[in-house]
């Protein structure tokens, strides 16, 4: 497969992942972002780091 055509495929997957929880239940999306904006940037960027490792762990076992 072509990188510049895998990549728009991916990316539209991206937003239509992060649309769900808004979609589904905005009260809930809404909770969420004020639980996150009292979390310490430490426990954020943890988080961030290991779904970037899952990710890339599941690239490497799908490929």
């Amino acid at each position: 497969m072509d990188f510049w055509k895998v990549l728009p495929v991916a990316i539209a997957l991206v937003f239509i992942i992060e649309g769900l929880c808004p979609f589904v239940s905005p009260s809930r999306w809404r909770t969420m972002l004020v639980i996150v904006e009292r979390t310490d940037d430490r426990v954020i960027r943890n988080v961030g780091l290991v779904s970037m490792l899952l990710g890339v762990l599941i690239l490497y076992l799908v490929h």
